[in-house]
């Protein structure tokens, strides 16, 4: 009997950290059934020529949860061999939830994570009350990939103390129920609670969310819920009380499964050794814990096909044009010289111009360019050409007939810095924050970035690294024994990767949010498949309309 699907002559990768072998695979179902030499044939085969397969990759930060309620094939991570993505990250999530308190989440998490509100109200069914009814009701939409999920501090302590969660310390009885409510939800089939203690996550009246200011005693509580039913903690730290933080994550981790944190690369090599130092020592002591980061410097997109570049009355005036006529105006000699005079006047013209120190190009190709040392930032390249930073912004975007972007780099904008972290065994690349800051930031394209710089272009990683970096490993943070690595039994997750040439490309601008909200996505290159359990979700860099995904539930 045939095979249903058979993948000839590839270089396999397992995803374990072994060395790479030659060889077959087969699929029956939705499972790997053989690997190395497979005689029998496929029903569908699949030529690798040689190519790298590897398991499908698992992305633990996403804020998908909006997004997948009108778009299941959740772009951009299924363009960059993702097969799992973990949502409800960041202490942000829209369950548990009485029907009274939707407009509550909806509006935080437009303003914490950038997900328009009204697309959030109207496309999502909000058919649920607890979270396994959430994970029920996006099971139904039929999602492109696997998800799994986290639920969130915010969502929790609203639901037990209403208003008062926003400021108020928490009774022990309230501590009883969120903590009970939490523990729940875990097991309804979550894998994890989530909580921000960032001070610059806000509602939209400017207060800080929900549970950034709970007390060790509710956090404690909490891990100690979760933990009862095999359950993890993600936090956001506040970046400003790191040692207390870390205390706080690492004693967490003592009563639950295990702790995941999104990490900062402090540019301070002191700060980044006495981290390094605090989390192998918690290691050391049976503790799980995790960071997870950018694999590059990470932060928004500005270019003339967005909203997002200087601020003065004739860039304002451009700002209210559609493209074609953006292009058009900036041609015009007369108008140029009016932007760049404003900016040279504005009353805080020296901090628009040192800003512009953070503004690298990405370059003219249709590959984005996130490399770039400091003497290719938009300052610096002003300078050497003798220009004021908006002239030399003008200058690039007709040369690229007003396709250039500009990348904002806001964090671990040394990649000497991103280099040392990735490299420890604690921290992981990720941190892509797919689904949010939509309009502004674009970062879903990280696994991609780890193959082609950190694999192929620097060497920091083997193939063999790499892979475990972004697919066993994070698999092995969620629990997930039947993921993330290719051997029999296992379900068939897989990617078919040209690694010689397999790139994220240019962040483009559109508008298919519902009500025609605007967001980037961001294509790659280099995929020549991904199977999702058994089934091919991408060809060639090409969705394929197939969608077998499905909700991954920690029980």
């Amino acid at each position: 009997m045939a095979h249903d699907l058979v993948i000839r002559n590839a270089r396999i990768v397992d995803g374990t950290g072994a060395s790479a072998y030659a060889g077959d695979v087969a699929i029956d179902g939705d499972a790997i059934t053989a690997l190395g030499q497979v005689d029998q044939q496929g029903t569908e085969e699949i030529d690798a020529d040689g190519n790298t397969v590897t398991p499908g990759f698992i992305d633990l930060h996403t804020h998908l949860d909006a997004q997948i309620g009108w778009d299941p094939d959740l772009t951009s991570v299924t363009w960059h061999g993702v097969t799992t993505a973990l949502l409800g990250n960041c202490g942000v999530t829209f369950a548990p939830c009485k029907p009274e308190d939707r407009e509550f989440l909806a509006a935080m998490m437009e303003t914490v994570e950038d997900i328009p509100r009204k697309a959030i109200l109207s496309g999502l069914p909000w058919d649920w009350d607890s979270y396994g009814g959430y994970l029920d009701s996006i099971e139904r939409l039929s999602p492109m990939i696997n998800v799994a999920g986290l639920v969130g501090h915010c969502a929790t302590r609203f639901y037990v103390m209403g208003e008062r969660s926003v400021e108020e310390r928490a009774t022990p009885d309230e501590i009883r129920q969120i903590a009970e409510l939490a523990g729940q939800s875990v097991k309804d089939g979550a894998f994890g609670f989530s909580t921000s203690r960032a001070s610059v996550h806000k509602l939209p009246d400017g207060r800080c969310i929900p549970g950034t200011y709970a007390e060790r005693d509710e956090l404690m509580a909490i891990a100690a819920a979760v933990g009862e039913h095999g359950g993890i903690m993600q936090t956001v730290m506040n970046f400003e009380d790191i040692e207390n933080e870390m205390e706080l994550i690492g004693d967490g981790a003592d009563l639950c499964r295990g702790a995941l944190f999104s990490q900062v690369c402090n540019p301070l090599a002191e700060a980044r050794q006495r981290q390094d130092e605090r989390v192998r020592e918690f290691r050391a002591n049976g503790r799980n814990i995790t960071g997870l980061t950018v694999p590059r410097s990470a932060g928004g997109v500005t270019g003339l096909s967005t909203p997002h570049f200087f601020h003065s009355p004739s860039w304002n005036e451009l700002r209210t044009m559609e493209f074609e006529q953006r292009l058009t105006a900036l041609r015009d000699a007369s108008f140029r010289e009016k932007l760049v005079a404003e900016l040279k006047r504005h009353k805080h013209a020296d901090a628009i111009t040192q800003q512009t120190r953070t503004w690298y190009p990405m370059g003219f190709t249709d590959r984005a360019h996130y490399v770039g040392g400091p003497d290719e930032n938009l300052l610096a390249l002003a300078e050497k050409a003798g220009e004021h930073p908006a002239e030399t912004w003008i200058r690039l975007t007709l040369e690229s007939k007003g396709k250039m972007l500009f990348h904002l780099r806001l964090f671990n904008f040394d990649l000497d810095a991103v280099a040392e972290v990735i490299s420890t065994e604690w921290a992981m690349p990720g941190l892509g924050d797919a689904g949010a800051h939509v309009s502004g930031m674009i970062d879903a394209g990280w696994a991609t970035f780890v193959l082609s710089h950190w694999h192929r272009e620097t060497g920091l990683y083997t193939i063999e690294e790499a892979v475990r970096r972004i697919a066993g490993a994070p698999a092995e943070v969620l629990g997930l024994t039947d993921r993330g690595i290719l051997s029999v039994g296992r379900k068939a997750d897989i990617n078919i990767i040209d690694t010689s040439r397999v790139a994220e490309c240019q962040p483009e601008y559109v508008h298919d949010f519902p009500h025609g909200a605007a967001r980037f996505i961001q294509r790659a290159v280099g995929y020549k498949a991904t199977i999702c359990n058994g089934k091919v979700i991408l060809r060639d860099d090409e969705h394929t309309g197939v969608h077998p995904g499905r909700v991954l539930r920690s029980v």
